[in-house]
């Protein structure tokens, strides 16, 4: 069983993005500009993200067998990415998203699930989870989710969780409980928390991103803001997930929160400024970023 520093558990998707004039209103219309494809999926992304700045890094999935898993599986495995973890269903379609991208770099998305959540607990191998040095997951299967969060618990791994947009829609309890680093958008807060106060509890990070205003830490010394960086938005998709990566790749090796949240807003700025959710940068790019910008 590979032993990996960061064992990402989640979505596994082909993206589709389509660059348009602007996103359509109901009963509108857009045209098209520009049309790429790419590997997709929060825990993919992460991964790749990851493998990009140094770490290693295990993936725990599913795709197809079709050519779109393949694509996808390809593209991870040239990012330095374990696949041992991915499911590959015979038979089954891999999960295709279409990103719309309007000029202002905002984002719509259309998909279809396909066999992205194929993995349920009996699918679980414990050794593998065991072998992580941290777990981090993103939006799947609550059951899995909180399967997976038990086993790292159980054996002293720490766990991080991003829930991503369908978390009003699922109950991730048993996950969220076990988090000890939890990422949200700022609205995922506010409904999380119910537009009160953030509250981190005794042993846990909250960490906000708050889009173009940076990203806040909420953890039980104090608070911790940085305002991010400016840039011209090309494409957000997949900002979040290198945010999560470069966040997670600081913490785990220096244990500093400022430094962690520069590094998280460096990586989602330089993703956001380029085309694709699976552009995040490498270590040398982010720190040549922090330099010019300290």
């Amino acid at each position: 069983m590979d032993s990996v520093t960061v064992l990402t558990a989640g979505h596994v998707n082909w993206d589709v993005t389509l660059r348009v004039d602007r996103l359509p209103e109901p009963d509108g219309e857009a045209s098209i500009r520009s049309q790429r494809q790419s590997g997709g999926g929060s825990a993919a992304n992460v991964a790749a993200a990851l493998g990009g700045l140094g770490v290693e890094t295990g993936l725990v999935g599913s795709v197809g067998d079709d050519d779109n898993g393949l694509l996808a599986r390809r593209e991870l495995e040239a990012a330095g990415v374990s696949l041992g973890g991915v499911r590959v269903v015979e038979g089954a379609e891999t999960a295709v998203k279409y990103l719309l991208v309007d000029e202002a770099g905002e984002v719509a998305i259309l998909g279809n699930d396909g066999v992205n959540e194929a993995v349920a607990p009996a699918d679980l191998e414990p050794d593998r989870i065991r072998a992580a040095d941290h777990v981090h997951l993103t939006g799947q299967r609550p059951d899995t989710a909180a399967a997976i969060a038990r086993i790292a618990d159980e054996a002293g791994i720490p766990v991080s969780f991003d829930p991503g947009r369908r978390l009003g829609d699922r109950d991730y309890g048993d996950a969220l409980a076990l988090a000890d680093v939890l990422f949200l958008t700022d609205r995922e807060a506010a409904a999380l928390f119910d537009g009160e106060s953030i509250d981190a509890g005794s042993d846990r990070i909250v960490v906000v991103t708050c889009g173009a205003d940076g990203a806040e830490a909420y953890a039980p010394d104090g608070e911790f803001v940085h305002a991010g960086f400016d840039v011209d938005p090309v494409d957000t998709a997949g900002a979040g997930d290198a945010f999560a990566a470069g966040f997670l790749a600081t913490w785990l090796e220096e244990r500093d929160i400022d430094r962690a949240l520069a590094y998280g807003n460096a990586c989602g700025a330089l993703t956001a400024s380029r085309d694709g959710a699976r552009s995040a940068p490498t270590a040398g790019a982010v720190e040549d970023v922090l330099t010019r910008r300290s």
